[in-house]
């Protein structure tokens, strides 16, 4: 069997083309203008005969094909020249600002167990002496900075996170414009070319007598 490509028929959309064929003959006995296949031809037939008329049917839906192709290219070209989403790399004071900013919750917590757990003592054995509660004081002081050291931590953390999220690449309109022109071309390939080319090769084809 050979097929004719029509000369605006691209090779990647044949089997396209094919489908949209199989799709009508496989619905054909829910279509009143092809209620003759089966009777004036077989569905082998009609494939045949509408592949070998490939350029005739797929000249109906000639617009709307050669938009589909023209978006298609359009969103090739895009992919082609999109730039790859540049990220940050730190510099080399990223890195000690990041020591920094762990290490001053840490140190600063240790020393505040430190003197307040020295302070408690002291106050405990001699509540009169002001060293104990100085210790005391420097513990509450250090344990605050600790707290915030923490926050500042989280904060940082959280913005370096957030910085280094990978980023979404919208490209729903493009292909949504795809799919729509493709939608438009396979439409009027089926209602302007591979219908009405099937009705006319059944009516210009008489029933088969010994047909059931």
């Amino acid at each position: 069997m050979h097929m004719n490509v029509a000369p605006h028929l691209l090779t990647e959309d044949r089997a396209e083309y094919e489908r949209v064929l199989d799709d009508a003959l496989s619905t054909a006995h829910a279509r009143p203008e092809l209620a003759g296949v089966g009777t004036r031809l077989t569905v082998a037939q009609l494939r045949a005969m509408t592949l070998n008329a490939t350029a005739l049917v797929t000249s109906a839906a000639a617009s709307e094909y050669d938009h589909f192709v023209k978006v298609r290219e359009q969103n090739r070209a895009s992919a082609g020249t999109r730039a790859p989403v540049p990220y940050d790399l730190p510099g080399p004071g990223a890195g000690v600002v990041a020591i920094v900013t762990v290490m001053v919750p840490v140190l600063a917590g240790a020393a505040s167990v430190i003197f307040l757990l020295v302070g408690a003592v002291l106050h405990a054995l001699a509540p009169t002496v002001a060293f104990g509660a100085t210790l005391l004081t420097a513990g509450l002081v250090f344990g605050s900075l600790a707290a915030a050291g923490l926050l500042c931590a989280a904060a940082g953390l959280l913005v370096t996170a957030l910085r280094n999220s990978p980023v979404e690449v919208s490209t729903g309109g493009p292909d949504d414009e795809l799919s729509r022109a493709r939608e438009a071309w396979r439409l009027a390939l089926l209602e302007r070319g591979i219908l009405p080319f099937l009705r006319d090769a059944l009516a210009a084809t008489p029933p088969d007598p010994a047909a059931p």
